[in-house]
């Protein structure tokens, strides 16, 4: 594969990530556990994919420049850094909404 599909295959990868865990967090206001939980392993998934070619692209550079910079690397990485924040969050605000439902029932 050129180096155009393989960011761009990282860039889906991390956007999947992303609109996965923002999709688990839209189940938890509903209370929708086992959508939550199938969200957050999709989540899971593509950020390991994502990963995985980040991983062989910096071992392809080996640190020493072989791979040159340009805007859609930065921009493929910036996709991976906000599905890897985007996901923290939203397991805590799932375990918040899942807090309020147990406190609701119990009233």
């Amino acid at each position: 594969m050129d180096m155009e599909s393989i960011v761009m295959e990282l860039i889906i990868h991390a956007g999947e990530a992303r609109s996965c865990s923002m999709q688990a967090l839209r189940a938890a206001r509903s209370y929708d556990w086992p959508e939550v939980d199938q969200q957050l392993s999709a989540a899971t998934q593509a950020a390991r994919a994502a990963h995985k070619i980040q991983t062989a692209l910096i071992g392809a550079d080996e640190g020493a420049g072989k791979i040159p910079v340009n805007l859609i690397r930065v921009h493929a990485q910036d996709h991976l850094m906000n599905a890897m924040l985007c996901r923290e969050p939203a397991e805590e605000m799932v375990l918040l909404h899942h807090e309020i439902q147990t406190l609701k029932q119990a009233n």
